[in-house]
């Protein structure tokens, strides 16, 4: 009896936490990307703004959640630079949210500066952007579209430019029309 109660209080805590009571399963191509909200990252006197997955709608968005701890993350950082130089003039929004623990604003822009990122940098302090996304670490990527459904989801740093301009060319391109 003691075994059971464990399963069910395991089971309704893994759907709690997913968010995904009654659905089929992770995020993945074709799931519409969940609203998320994380703070900009304003420089010295501005205001700090709450923005989400709404604010870039009708612009296909390459979105990853990182954290200034982690090493792959700090790997892939100057792809996603590149990737924002080449196609972010073209209407491609690129957006790393960053979910290092509460305070860490000051360390997560010295990331920023030190790895000489231009691309929108935010940050979620609660970290619920995991839970929404369904990530299972750090770095994840999704890719986007304009109408914000989700193209493609990467875990990990595993993956390179080539493997995903073809698909952000053509949603750029999609955009545009």
């Amino acid at each position: 009896m003691l075994v059971v109660g464990i399963v069910v209080i395991a089971a309704v805590a893994l759907t709690i936490r997913t968010g995904n009571a009654g659905d089929s399963g992770p995020l993945k191509p074709g799931s519409a990307a969940p609203a998320f909200a994380a703070t900009t990252l304003p420089d010295s006197g501005a205001a700090a703004a709450i923005k989400g997955i709404a604010d870039y709608r009708g612009r296909p968005v390459l979105l990853n959640i990182w954290a200034t701890w982690c090493n792959p993350c700090r790997e892939e950082m100057p792809r996603i630079q590149r990737l924002h130089t080449e196609l972010g003039p073209s209407g491609l929004a690129i957006v790393a949210v960053s979910i290092d623990n509460p305070g860490m604003a000051g360390a997560i822009r010295s990331f920023r500066d030190e790895m000489g990122l231009s691309f929108e940098i935010l940050y979620d302090e609660s970290g619920k952007i995991r839970d929404q996304y369904q990530t299972a670490g750090v770095p994840e990527t999704f890719i986007i579209d304009r109408d914000g459904v989700i193209r493609r989801r990467m875990i990990g740093a595993s993956w390179t430019e080539n493997d995903v301009r073809p698909l952000l060319q053509s949603l750029v391109a999609d955009s545009a029309r």
